[in-house]
């Protein structure tokens, strides 16, 4: 009996110590334990919303010696800026929100709101009054009793955002997000138009313009014929994951009553700059825009007599008159090297620049010039070299675009406009080697089938005629 006792109490001590370790937590899950709980009793709040958070650490919860696996990432730092120290705040700009009503939810008085709306029309570079509804921002808030903004980050467009720093020294800075860029090909057959086309195949809008001004002096997009085709390996530009736009087209080929044109876009160190040129080395632009406006018409011709409307007498107008809104920006025709950035009382603000040995071309009534502008500056064909004002003897905003040939001002609509210069010879093998390798990529991407479609509306004809037989 008593035996039997000492067996029942040995079998009983076994179960309870296998009990004990089978539910007591291991050493790396008590250090977790111990760890998390001083987490979750700290000052960090977890308010893991849509609006707030403040805590740059992944929390993990765990309790009764096992984690849940739920796990909130915040990032170490916010527009470069450490966020361990800061409560996050989040929103957008509200319609008829101010700058006041946002920082003072955020404990900052209306006296330090009014510096900081003075500092920035002091420094220049953001007016506040150009804050705009719907647009994003950002308040960094300390963690200590005051709970006071430090910082306010106000997301101007998708590639800018000004940082308003509230900290002992005010300081206002516009800063550029990340750009990253994407390669994309794409091809379409042309039916309609060439707009027509792109939306159908689901290609963003502004590759159109910029097909077209890769093809300006070779294809006239007003004549389009159905049929025509296109292939292109083009750029598309992202910041924070939001696409912003089309970057630079790589190459393409153009096929226009059946006639393929290559363009290429090629950089060398002996270049002068990057340019599009064709399968057989020559350039695809010529060396002169027509106009030095992309939108406008002629208000007044070259004339060797013209009523001054400003003077109000007879004497030579040896330029020619585009009108456009102020503020329209205004490019060089071609490549060359600005002489002149300067004021006169006739030309008012203007920019000078020489081409060549042979041709300089000069632009007037400026509004302003273009940032960077100055004497020496190497200038591209296209290039904006300042925006269309009234300065000067000027009635209204237009630019006024005057053309020296051998030191004369002549009618650049009545010149014989030569090519753009050759690739130079020591640059060709480079060229091709380039050219090789990018084309079998360009010839490979295949057009659209067609035929699937025609099919589809073959399909459609025969069971309409079914219906009819039918019926």
């Amino acid at each position: 009996m008593r035996s039997s006792l000492l067996f029942v109490a040995a079998f009983c001590a076994v179960v309870l110590l296998c009990a004990s370790s089978l539910f007591r937590p291991s050493e790396v899950e008590k250090d977790i334990i111990e760890s998390e709980s001083v987490d979750l009793t700290a000052n960090d709040e977890i308010p893991i919303t849509e609006k707030t958070y403040n805590t740059s650490e992944s929390l993990q919860i765990a309790s009764a010696g096992f984690t849940s696996g739920l796990t909130a990432v915040i990032p170490d730092s916010i527009f470069g800026i450490p966020v361990h120290n800061f409560t996050v705040h989040t929103d957008v700009i509200h319609k008829n929100e101010f700058l006041a009503d946002i920082l003072g939810a955020c404990n900052v008085g209306y006296g330090l709101v009014d510096q900081l709306v003075r500092k920035s029309k002091e420094l220049e570079v953001f007016d506040v009054r150009n804050m705009k509804a719907n647009r994003p921002y950002t308040v960094l808030c300390s963690k200590d009793s005051t709970e006071q903004a430090a910082y306010f980050i106000y997301e101007h467009n998708p590639t800018e955002y000004v940082v308003f720093d509230l900290q002992d020294n005010l300081n206002i800075e516009i800063k550029e997000k990340e750009i990253t860029t994407v390669e994309r090909e794409a091809s379409g057959i042309i039916e309609h138009s060439l707009s027509q086309t792109m939306h159908d195949n689901g290609m963003s809008p502004l590759l159109v313009a910029k097909i077209a001004d890769v093809y300006a002096w070779t294809i006239d997009f007003f004549h389009l014929q159905k049929g025509d085709k296109f292939k292109v390996i083009y750029e598309e530009r992202y910041a924070d994951g939001e696409f912003i736009g089309i970057g630079e087209i790589k190459s393409a080929v153009f096929n226009h009553f059946n006639e393929d044109h290559y363009a290429f876009y090629f950089e060398h160190p002996d270049l002068d700059f990057g340019d599009f040129y064709d399968e057989n080395t020559k350039s695809l632009r010529k060396a002169f825009l027509k106009a030095p406006l992309k939108f406008s018409r002629i208000s007044s011709r070259y004339s060797p007599r013209r009523f001054h409307p400003v003077l109000k007498r007879h004497k030579a107008h040896l330029g020619t008159d585009y009108a456009a809104p102020k503020g329209t920006p205004i490019m060089s025709t071609a490549d060359g090297t600005v002489t002149h950035v300067s004021y006169t009382r006739g030309n008012g603000n203007y920019v000078k620049i020489r081409h060549n040995s042979v041709y300089t071309t000069q632009y007037l009534h400026m509004s302003k010039f273009a940032k960077g502008m100055k004497a020496g500056k190497r200038v591209r064909q296209g290039e904006v070299i300042g925006y269309v004002g009234s300065t000067g003897l000027a009635t209204g905003p237009h630019v006024c675009y005057r053309f020296w040939k051998n030191g004369k001002q002549v009618d650049p609509y009545k010149q014989k406009l030569p090519e753009a210069e050759p690739m130079k010879t020591s640059v060709v093998p480079h060229f091709e080697l380039f050219m090789d390798s990018v084309r079998c990529i360009l010839d490979s991407i295949p057009y659209p089938l067609l035929e699937d479609k025609v099919e589809e509306e073959l399909s459609a004809d025969d069971d309409d005629a079914k219906e009819d037989v039918e019926s």
